[in-house]
C-alpha cells in the first residue's frame, strides 16, 4: 500500500523466444491427489503448524479469513523440531543457509515460503499458482483462529505418468518401503527427472543412470524418457561434460551424470524396444562417444562424482570408468541395430580395452587405500569383469564385504545399491538380501521408516539439517522388489518383453508377493505364496506374442505341477520342467512346486 503508480515506468515488449510450437508428446503435470492433514497445532502463540501426514511434492489450498492488508506468511518443511516448531532446513533452495552464500538480493536463509495479502474479500480459498513445494508441514502465521483441518489440503502434482504397475507382499515393511519409494519418485517427477524436489529441482543424470529401471518398473516412462533425452540434446555440448539436463551451470560429477543421454536410451530399446529413438540419435551417439574419448583418451576417467553417499570412498576410476564401459557395449548393441558392422567392431574392441583396464587396475592388484569394498566388488561382477575363472572369489569377496559393514548391511551410495542389490541377489542368494531390506537396523531402508520416513532419504544417516528427505537414488530397492522377489526380468536379446525371463525368488520369512507389470505387449502378473512347509503356488500370466523363460527355486525333493486355461495345454509337453527351468507362451498358469515329505521348506536360489 502506498504506492505512486505515476511513478512507474511503461512495459517494455520483448522479442520472443523464438522456435516453433509443438504439441507435448509426454504426459502434463498435474494435481493427482488431495491430501487432508491428519493434525494441526499450535506450538507457539501466533504459530500454526499443519501436519500433511506424508511428505509429497505440490501446492495447497486454503481457505482464509482477516483484515483487509492483514499478511499471512507460509513457510514449508519436512521434518519438525523436537519442541514441535518446524524445521525447514532440508527443503532449503540451493543450501542458502547464511548471509552473503546467495548473491546478491538472496535471503540470508532460503527456506521455501509464501506470502498472502488480505484483500477486499476477507473470506477466500488461496492457491499459488506459480510455484510447488516438498511438505510435509506447514507452518502459519499471520492468521488470529485456527484454521480447521476442513480448510486446508494438500495438492500432490506431478507429471501424470501411468501407474498401473503395483508390488505388495506379506512384509508390511517392505510394503511401507515400497509406498515410500513410490511417493518419492513421483514427487521427482515435474517436467523432469529431479534429484530432490525442493533444493535443487535439477534433472540430474547420475540419479537418472541409478533409477531409471526402478522407474520404468513402476510407471509407463516411454514418452518421459524420450522427452529427457531430447532435454540431454539441447543441454549438451561438445568440448566438456555437463551435469544437467536442462543445463543450469553445473558441470563437475562427469561423465557418470552426462552418459544417462545415452543410457537412458538403451533403456527405451531394452523395455519399450524404442528402435525409433536409437535410429535418430545413432549420428549424435556416435559424436558423443568420439568426445569421450577425447575427455578420456586413455580409457581411465579420472575425474567427477563417484558412488555419492556411499559411507566409504570409491575412486572415480572405477565407477566412471564402468559407466564409459557401459556406453561403449550399448553402442555396441545400438550399431549392430543399424547393421553398422564397421562401428560395431570398433566398439567392441572399446568395451574389451575398457574391461581390461578395470580389470587390471582394480581386480589383478590390490586396491591401495580405503575404499568401498561393496561398491568395487558389485561393479565388477555387474559389469561382467571379473574373469570367469575368478567369479566365485569376487562372489565371496562380496559376501565378506557385506557381513563386514554395520550391521552386515548395504554402505553403498548412488551407483553401488543399485549394483549391490542385484549382484548379491544373482551370485549368494535373495535371502540374504532380503534380510537386510526386512530390517530396521541402521543402515536401511527400514531404518528410515521405523524414523518416521514417507519418503526415501538422501542418506543412509538421517538428517534435519542438510540432506533432502525426498531423493529417489535409494529407490532402487523397487527394482529389487520387481526383479528378484517378482522375477519380471527384461532379455537383452529379445527387447520390449517379446521374450522375458520370470526368475521370482521366495526368501524365508517371506509367505506371498503379488506383482502386475504392464509391458508393451500388455499384463505380467507375477504372484506367488506358500501354502505350506515345502509347497509354494505360482500364479503367472505371460500376454500375448510374448514368451518367458521361467526359473524356480526348486530342490531335488520336490515336483513341478502346472495347470493352464489353455484349451490345447498338454504339461507333458514342457521340456526341462521338473528342473525349474522351461519355457511358456502367453496364458495364465498356476504351478505348484511342492515336495511329499514332511520337511521345512528351504528356498534354493537358481
Amino acid at each position: 500500500m502506498g504506492y505512486v503508480v505515476s511513478s512507474w515506468d511503461l512495459a517494455k515488449i520483448g522479442e520472443n523466444p523464438g522456435g516453433q510450437l509443438q504439441k507435448a508428446f509426454f504426459p502434463p503435470v498435474q494435481i493427482t491427489r488431495e491430501i487432508t492433514p491428519v493434525i494441526i497445532y499450535s506450538p507457539e502463540t501466533g504459530i500454526y503448524i499443519v501436519d500433511m501426514g506424508v511428505n509429497f511434492t505440490g501446492t495447497y489450498k486454503i481457505k482464509l479469513s482477516g483484515k483487509t492488508g492483514d499478511t499471512i506468511t507460509f513457510r514449508f518443511g519436512e521434518r519438525i523440531y523436537d519442541d514441535g516448531k518446524m524445521n525447514p532446513m532440508t527443503t532449503v533452495a540451493g543450501q542458502i543457509k547464511r548471509k552473503g552464500v546467495g548473491g546478491p538480493g538472496a535471503p540470508d536463509i532460503a527456506w521455501q515460503t509464501d506470502s498472502y495479502i488480505v484483500g477486499d474479500n476477507d473470506n477466500s480459498w488461496f492457491i499459488p499458482d506459480f510455484t510447488y513445494h516438498t511438505y510435509r508441514y506447514m507452518e502459519i502465521k499471520g492468521l488470529d483462529y485456527k484454521p480447521s483441518v476442513s480448510d486446508i489440503q494438500g495438492l500432490f502434482i506431478h507429471t501424470n505418468v501411468d501407474n498401473k504397475n503395483s508390488f505388495s507382499c506379506s512384509s508390511e515393511l517392505l510394503n511401507s518401503i515400497q509406498e515410500a519409494t513410490v511417493r518419492t519418485f513421483l514427487g521427482n517427477l515435474v517436467s523432469v527427472q529431479s534429484d530432490c524436489p525442493a533444493r535443487e529441482k535439477f534433472g540430474y543424470g547420475g540419479d537418472l543412470n541409478a533409477t531409471c529401471e526402478s522407474f520404468i518398473y513402476n510407471f509407463d516412462m516411454q514418452s518421459f524418457y524420450r522427452k529427457t533425452i531430447y532435454d540431454w540434446v539441447d543441454a549438451m555440448n561438445d568440448s566438456l561434460f555437463i551435469d544437467t539436463a536442462p543445463y543450469t551451470g553445473i558441470k563437475y560429477c562427469g561423465i557418470s551424470w552426462e552418459s544417462a543421454f545415452l543410457i537412458t536410451q538403451y533403456y527405451l530399446y531394452l523395455y519399450y524396444n524404442d528402435k525409433e529413438i536409437i535410429e535418430e540419435l545413432y549420428e549424435l551417439d556416435k559424436k558423443w562417444m568420439d568426445k569421450a574419448a577425447r575427455i578420456h583418451p586413455d580409457g581411465i576417467v579420472d575425474k567427477g562424482l563417484s558412488d555419492h553417499e556411499s559411507m566409504e570412498p570409491v575412486p572415480v576410476q572405477l565407477t566412471g570408468t564402468a559407466h564409459y564401459l557401459q556406453c561403449a557395449r550399448i553402442m555396441q548393441k545400438f550399431a549392430s541395430v543399424m547393421s553398422d558392422l564397421e562401428n560395431e567392431q570398433k566398439y567392441a574392441e572399446l568395451s574389451e580395452k575398457l574391461k581390461d583396464l578395470i580389470q587390471t587396475e582394480f581386480w589383478d592388484k590390490p586396491v591401495a587405500g580405503k575404499i568401498n569394498r561393496q561398491t568395487l566388488f558389485s561393479t565388477l561382477l555387474y559389469h561382467g569383469i571379473i574373469p570367469a575363472n575368478d567369479i566365485n572369489a569376487a562372489k565371496d569377496s562380496l559376501l565378506r564385504a557385506v557381513l563386514n559393514a554395520p550391521s552386515g548391511h548395504f554402505n553403498t551410495g548412488i551407483f553401488g545399491t543399485k549394483y549391490v542389490l542385484e549382484t548379491l541377489s544373482e551370485n549368494i542368494s535373495a535371502d540374504t538380501v532380503y534380510n537386510i531390506v526386512n530390517s530396521t537396523v541402521f543402515p536401511g531402508w527400514g531404518f528410515m521408516i521405523d524414523n518416521g520416513a514417507t519418503t526415501i532419504w538422501e542418506t543412509w544417516k538421517e538428517s534435519d539439517n542438510t540432506f533432502s528427505n525426498c531423493h529417489p537414488m535409494f529407490g532402487t530397492v523397487t527394482e529389487w522388489f520387481y526383479r528378484r522377489l517378482a522375477g519380471i526380468r527384461p532379455d537383452p536379446e529379445n527387447p520390449g518383453f517379446k521374450k522375458f525371463i520370470l526368475g521370482p525368488s521366495t526368501p524365508a520369512g517371506l509367505e506371498y508377493v503379488n506383482c502386475t507389470y504392464y509391458s508393451p505387449l500388455g499384463k505380467i502378473i507375477s504372484n506367488w505364496k506358500k501354502l505350506q512347509p515345502g509347497t509354494v503356488e505360482y500364479e503367472i500370466i505371460i500376454p500375448a506374442k510374448s514368451s518367458a523363460g521361467v526359473i524356480l527355486p526348486i530342490s531335488q525333493s520336490q515336483k513341478i505341477t502346472i495347470k493352464s486355461g489353455n484349451k490345447n495345454f498338454n504339461p507333458e509337453k514342457i521340456e526341462n520342467l521338473q528342473t525349474g527351468k522351461f519355457e511358456l507362451g502367453k496364458g495364465e498358469y498356476l504351478i505348484t512346486v511342492s515336495s511329499d515329505e514332511k520337511m521345512p521348506f528351504q528356498s534354493v536360489n537358481n
